[in-house]
């Protein structure tokens, strides 16, 4: 859409004129441009023609109006998901998709069913940013974080990740601050070493799922790769490096990774490491016709065990499972 760089398609222009153009794209939040009052009227008419500002998006909302999601077709015909998620102490989040499909085959995870399409480019990711920016706009407000945990694994798109990331951070266009924004990887551990050296010290979130190599290999193939306890210890040092506590992500699935001993592996496990450097963040699964959610009781029993070890254990809030927003549940439906 050249909505980064429209001097690639109208060239000859002085530079102010791509700033501003740049301006009323990120900043104005213009859907038609006849809005840009401070261009000429036949550049205006020349952009609608060749820049339209058209979003090809279908919105969901959920019942209690605190998720809503977005099928976005792009301009070769591949569709992605997106999601915003508005909390309840005012943050607005856009979940960001990162590839179209995924090539991580998580067996519990639907956008790993759809395999990989192709990697987004920058300005790809930053257009469901700006979706949401836009609807966010209408009732007075604005994003204030963004977390790549949508469709791809972040970390194998490393350079339109953290080009976008950088647009995100930008003061004069989206200014989500650093704190606010967060990448969830599978454990690629080349790009792992390669976010620590990054100038923008973005969250890390470890997608782990599993106390042991032998069920998070049968969950994730990654493992077999990128095994546990090298994933765990380069996390280790992203902490070390940035201050930043990483989070350990864990879907909790019925009679897989839920029981008591499995709690008190993936504690040990941990305070092996460094306690204070992660945070185990619990997850309800959303059921699939190959898996359940782990009961209440068995995931209050988990945090229980978990958190008597000294590590900090939260339990994600499920988001818009209603209308498969939720994790795990982003697959590219046209339907």
């Amino acid at each position: 859409m050249n909505f980064l760089s429209p001097q690639s398609i109208l060239p000859n222009l002085p530079n102010f004129r791509y700033q501003q153009i740049i301006n009323w794209i990120w900043c104005g939040l213009l859907t038609d441009w006849s809005g840009a009052k401070n261009l000429p009227q036949d550049l205006r008419a020349q952009l609608s023609q060749i820049l339209p500002l058209t979003i090809n998006a279908k919105v969901l909302t959920s019942a209690d109006k605190k998720t809503a999601k977005a099928l976005i077709t792009l301009g070769d015909g591949s569709a992605i998901e997106t999601v915003l998620m508005k909390h309840s102490d005012g943050r607005r989040t856009a979940c960001l998709s990162s590839q179209v499909g995924c090539p991580m085959g998580c067996v519990f995870c639907s956008t790993g069913t759809m395999g990989l399409k192709r990697n987004l480019t920058a300005e790809e990711i930053l257009l469901q940013a700006l979706l949401w920016q836009r609807e966010l706009a209408k009732v007075g407000e604005k994003l204030s974080n963004a977390v790549f945990m949508g469709m791809g694994e972040p970390l194998l798109n490393y350079a339109a990740v953290m080009e976008a990331i950088k647009i995100l951070h930008e003061p004069k266009i989206f200014n989500i601050g650093s704190h606010h924004i967060s990448i969830s990887t599978c454990g690629i551990l080349p790009a792992m070493k390669k976010l620590g050296q990054e100038r923008i010290k973005v969250n890390l979130a470890l997608s782990l799922h599993a106390p042991d190599d032998k069920l998070r290999t049968q969950l994730m193939p990654v493992n077999k790769t990128y095994r546990l306890k090298p994933v765990l210890a380069e996390a280790l040092k992203y902490y070390k490096l940035t201050g930043r506590q990483v989070m350990l992500e864990y879907v909790l699935i019925k009679n897989v990774n839920d029981a008591p001993e499995q709690a008190h592996h993936l504690a040990d496990l941990i305070k092996d490491l460094d306690q204070t450097a992660f945070i185990v963040n619990l997850i309800p699964y959303n059921d699939t016709k190959i898996f359940k959610s782990s009961t209440g009781e068995a995931i209050k029993k988990f945090k229980e065990i978990v958190s008597r070890a000294g590590i900090k254990t939260v339990q994600r809030y499920r988001f818009g499972a209603n209308i498969k927003a939720a994790c795990g549940q982003l697959a590219s439906r046209k339907s």
